[in-house]
């Protein structure tokens, strides 16, 4: 891989590779030898000797309305764990961290590596655009497998991910493997095969890892577009948030704590970061985090799009599914994402899904808004919006926002 990275190794042979691997697969010892080549292919960094202190991070595998990340970091931080993260921008349907923090005037996600050093030394708390010098080898080869159609293999998919997680250095990571219609993974089998082999490579590379099997079958949270994002992160780290996304952030903080060198269980974890969350002490981490790369925290700060057009229930009963992929692309289609990665974005556009699963609606009852730049696209929107709700008479069974944990 490091040959790759440095031109040496055409791209015609590493596309033979990347095709065998799709139809064969590669067994353990050999996703590890992948990973551990890609890991090599570039600098890494060491957290723990340059902060002197265990280090956590939380990674999730994508998905519609996920600011996870935004609230564990500051939650995290308040209760003194150290949180330094390198993320990534999205494509399609799936947001990206750093185009939601982008959303925030004056944020800084470029910051070289002495800066996020410092700066999670000094704050306890950094998130930034991963290192061009950082695992070069797996943007070269993921790029490659996009156009050879080779994505869609667990071990390839295992590498990539774990490759970055383990080149960043932190000591202790939580990963959300999202499960359902606006998931990669579809099924929970899947799912679990993914997670359990990212589990044993981080631990062959000496890292603390943990993974959850969350709900991806509908949007996360209510809203789903980067500033609206950003405002449902500032209201959960109020303790104000929606119950899923709430619960979800609350699970992966107490993973985190109880993975720091704070010497807390998981339940005990989960306590202080409940704490956190009602006692000021995360929003003002997150306003200082803010400052500290060149944001302004204000909510009000954040732009707002110029229509707000109401999605109304066209029937009475229970909100019976909605469909997490087609709400992503109503929102992409309002120009909150990106369909290439030279697309513009929209910060201020996109949808805010009011009514959930199971939640009781009456006919002409408000279930969702969109938020749009005109008239024009508002209303195609909203009948996307719509189109990906089901009804039903009677409410359908619960399911919790985290299916399974492994490790």
């Amino acid at each position: 891989m490091l040959e790759y990275a440095r031109g040496n190794v055409p791209d015609y042979q590493m596309a033979a590779f990347a095709m065998a691997v799709f139809f064969r697969g590669l067994d353990g010892a050999e996703t590890f030898a992948l990973t551990d080549a890609m890991v090599r292919s570039g600098e890494t960094i060491d957290l723990h000797a340059a902060i002197g202190r265990k280090v956590v991070d939380k990674h999730s595998t994508g998905g519609v309305g996920d600011k996870t990340s935004l609230a564990v970091g500051p939650i995290v931080a308040a209760c003194g764990v150290p949180f330094g993260k390198m993320s990534g921008r999205g494509l399609g349907h799936t947001g990206g961290t750093l185009d939601k923090l982008e959303s925030i005037p004056g944020f800084r996600v470029e910051l070289t590596t002495d800066e996020f050093l410092q700066q999670v030394r000094d704050v306890g708390l950094a998130i930034i655009g991963q290192s061009a010098n950082l695992v070069p080898a797996d943007k070269l080869l993921y790029g490659l497998r996009d156009v050879t159609a080779t994505v869609d293999n667990v071990s390839l998919i295992a590498a990539s991910i774990m490759s970055k997680k383990i080149a960043a250095g932190a000591d202790a990571i939580v990963l959300d493997v999202k499960v359902g219609d606006g998931a990669f993974m579809k099924t929970i089998e899947d799912a679990r095969e993914l997670a359990e082999l990212m589990l044993e490579l981080g631990r062959h590379a000496g890292r603390e890892v943990a993974c959850v099997l969350t709900d991806m079958d509908q949007p996360l949270g209510h809203a789903v577009g980067n500033a609206l994002e950003i405002r449902e992160t500032l209201a959960t780290l109020r303790g104000e948030g929606p119950a899923d996304f709430t619960e979800l952030v609350l699970s992966a903080s107490a993973r985190l704590l109880a993975f720091s060198d704070l010497g807390v269980d998981e339940a005990a974890g989960r306590e202080r970061a409940d704490a956190a969350a009602r006692d000021g002490s995360a929003l003002a981490m997150y306003e200082g985090w803010i400052v500290a790369q060149g944001g302004d925290p204000a909510e009000d700060a954040l732009p707002t799009a110029s229509v707000v057009r109401d999605v109304e229930a066209p029937r009475a009963g229970y909100v019976n599914a909605i469909g997490a992929v087609d709400v992503g692309m109503a929102a992409l289609r309002l120009g909150a994402g990106r369909q290439t990665k030279d697309d513009d974005i929209d910060h201020a556009v996109g949808v805010l899904c009011l009514k959930k699963r199971s939640d009781s609606v009456d006919t002409g009852e408000t279930i969702a808004q969109v938020h749009a730049q005109d008239e024009e696209s508002a209303a195609r929107a909203a009948e996307e919006v719509v189109a990906a709700y089901t009804f039903a008479d009677d409410p359908p069974a619960p399911t919790p926002i985290v299916l399974e944990t492994i490790g």
